[in-house]
This record gives C-alpha cells, structure tokens and sequence, in this order.
C-alpha cells in the first residue's frame, strides 16, 4: 500500500461525521521547525489519524507521528538516530464547549475561520514536544557511556534544630 501525502489543512467535524481514517506521510520539507529543533530529518513523518465521535458526542481526532531525526549527544557530542514518536487525541472547541468539562486525555483545539485545523502545525508540534530533554546514546552504546563522571562532592546538608522542638517541649508539660 502506498502512503499518500496528507493534505495541510483538514475539517475535523467533517471528517468526524464520516469516520474517516488517514494514513500517509508529511514531507519532511513540511516541517521547518522540528529541523531545526533537530540535527535534521532523516525521514518524511509517518501519519495515522482518526477522527470519529467518543461516548459523550465530543469530536475526536486520534493520532501517531514517526520520524526519524538525528540528535546530539550531550554527553559525548556525537550525532546519533533517534526515532521521534507521538501519539495524541485532540478535540475542537466550539463557543458551547467548556474546557474544564472535557475529559483530561483531551487536547482541546481551535477551529480557523473554515472550520479547518493546520495539520502539519499540530504534527510538528507534536514531534517537537516528544524530543528527549536531554538527548544521549543509551549507556552501552555511547562511546562514553562507561566513564564515571563527577563534578565535585557534595557537601552534606547543615543539622539544624528543628525550629518547632521547643513546641515539642511545651506540649509535653
């Protein structure tokens, strides 16, 4: 089966009332700031979406991302392959929605003057947001990975007094 490109802009209610179900790919060309978030895109994103109503009638539009970037590793400085996963569950407001009412696994969305949401905007967002803190080769593979590594001893904390023991010593009496 061949992946198809997804389109930029997608109407999540329309979509919804059809069950429709997306599987395809996002150019790499399409994402400019999980590059440059990055040391580059090795792969185009890999795309599954779908959109359908939940229990309570709410518009829901369920999904994965995969792309493989490439990262420094900030313990040895190296650039290695990470794969860059996502999955994620938005809804769309509507000026009747309340925020608080919606169920907490919900990523509320807002609606463009079309009815339409940016798809590629909320993929790269996604991505973006699932790259490590800190990025490192896991410990067997790193070249320094097996190096012990301190910067200095910490000194133990000051015994203070407890500043309420003489409360202790009042409630005994």
């Amino acid at each position: 089966m061949q992946k198809v490109k997804l389109p930029v802009k997608v109407d999540p209610v329309r979509n919804a009332l059809k069950l429709l179900d997306y599987v395809g790919i996002v150019e790499k060309s399409q994402m400019p700031r999980l590059e440059a978030s990055t040391e580059g895109l090795q792969s185009d994103v890999d795309v599954t979406l779908q959109f359908g109503k939940d229990i309570q009638k709410l518009t829901v539009m369920k999904g994965t991302a995969h792309a493989k970037v490439d990262l420094v590793c900030q313990r040895c400085g190296e650039t290695f392959e990470h794969l860059c996963e996502a999955d994620f569950i938005y809804t769309p407001l509507f000026e009747k929605t309340n925020e608080e009412e919606l169920p907490e696994a919900y990523e509320p969305i807002e609606l463009d003057e079309n009815g339409e949401i940016d798809l590629h905007q909320i993929l790269e967002d996604e991505l973006i947001l699932s790259l490590p803190q800190v990025a490192m080769h896991p410990l067997d593979v790193c070249p320094r990975g097996n190096m012990e590594m301190t910067w200095g001893d910490i000194e133990p904390a000051d015994e203070r007094p407890n500043p309420f023991a003489v409360l202790e010593e009042l409630k005994r009496k």
